[in-house]
């Protein structure tokens, strides 16, 4: 039954295509005509409509013993394949018979030629799309694998980069003297910290010392990382275990820096050294030092000030005070007072690597005991 419902249908199928041709034939002018005979071109149409249906009266029972036996072919070629080659072959066929389909635009335009020239381009490039995205499956695979891993590696690096602008690199340093919690609490440091392991074996092994006071300033790092893990909101401190390829490198400084490099972030730390090395080798450096320099109120040459004199200084007279942030002051002619609080005139100032110097001057010569200082009073710093 299915057999002459496939007959029939090859039948009007060739009856149509024989009566387009004729259609055609009669379209493309070859032959004049004349007016009288004008039944002529009905005529030829039927009769490419007759010699379709006699062609496809005699051709349709091979043309379906073909197709059985090409869909039997194509089953076998399918059970047989393996999923890539079957997906690979579908993706070069669509792409073939898209190219064809563009090039279809500009052949359509030149007629029956130009049309049947489309057909045979369909049906080539279709083929020829097959056949590349069978053979050349293993080549295209790693394309595209490539092309992706390409793509998902900008994406991540396009996140990691608005990410990485705001890690910051704990050195032991830094931990250990306590301002960083000051500076998460207060709202100046954001993003993320990251404390290498080895920063973090090294403060163990501090905290383990035999030495009381290395005992005591390790424990205190400990403390002081736990509190900043757990206490503090708004700032993500993370242990960062993949240091295998820094295992080479004995230094914990050249480690940070290494380490500051491959994750394009910056080192937190007050260690001037380290700040030194780490700017050398291009590795931006957050210098907790610098920042309390830099926030440290402007003293100007003839300020007056109220300074306790707390010992005496390098050269013959001098006393030297301390402000409450640990500014030191070199006072002239200061050394007699020790231990007593005095106003002092400024003269200058000095930035130096290690932080800010003051000198001054005794305000006046008259200076009286019971009105300008206080025997005893309290140490400043």
């Amino acid at each position: 039954m299915l057999k002459k419902f496939l007959s029939g249908l090859l039948i009007v199928l060739f009856a149509s295509i024989g009566g387009y041709l004729g259609f055609l034939f009669l379209d493309m002018n070859l032959i004049e005509i004349p007016e009288s005979i004008e039944n002529f071109k009905i005529g030829l149409v039927i009769f490419g409509i007759a010699l379709g249906a006699l062609l496809g009266v005699f051709s349709s029972n091979g043309i379906i013993d073909f197709f059985k036996k090409f869909a039997k072919y194509v089953d076998q070629q399918l059970t047989k394949a393996h999923a890539s080659d079957v997906v690979m072959g579908a993706l070069g066929l669509i792409l073939g018979l898209i190219i064809a389909n563009l090039l279809g635009t500009i052949l359509s335009q030149m007629g029956v030629i130009g049309k049947v020239v489309w057909l045979v381009s369909t049906a080539l490039l279709g083929y020829l799309g097959l056949v590349a995205g069978v053979k050349k499956r293993e080549e295209l695979l790693n394309w595209l694998a490539g092309v992706l891993r390409f793509m998902k590696e900008k994406s991540l690096k396009a996140t990691a980069d608005s990410e990485v602008r705001s890690v910051k690199i704990l050195d032991t340093s830094a931990i250990i003297d306590g301002r960083v919690v000051e500076l998460c609490e207060s709202g100046f440091l954001e993003g993320t910290l990251v404390v290498p392991s080895f920063v973090v074996n090294e403060l163990r092994h501090i905290a383990d010392s035999s030495d009381i006071l290395k005992r005591n300033r390790g424990r205190r790092g400990l403390d002081i990382l736990n509190h900043m893990r757990k206490n503090i909101s708004g700032i993500k401190v993370q242990i960062y275990d993949d240091v295998k390829d820094l295992s080479d490198v004995h230094e914990v400084d050249e480690k940070l820096v290494k380490l500051a490099k491959k994750l394009n972030a910056k080192i937190l730390t007050n260690d001037y050294n380290l700040n030194k090395v780490a700017e050398l080798q291009g590795v931006k450096v957050l210098n907790i030092n610098e920042l309390a320099n830099a926030v440290k109120p402007v003293v100007l040459p003839g300020e007056e000030m109220k300074v306790s004199i707390v010992k005496d200084g390098k050269e013959s007279g001098q006393g030297l005070a301390y402000l409450e942030d640990g500014t030191m002051i070199v006072v002239e002619g200061g050394k007699k007072y020790i231990g007593k609080t005095i106003d002092v005139l400024v003269t200058s100032a000095l930035q130096t690597a290690a932080g800010r110097m003051i000198f001054a001057k005794i305000k006046s010569k008259d200076y009286k005991k019971s009105s300008n200082y206080n025997s005893g009073a309290n140490i400043i710093g």
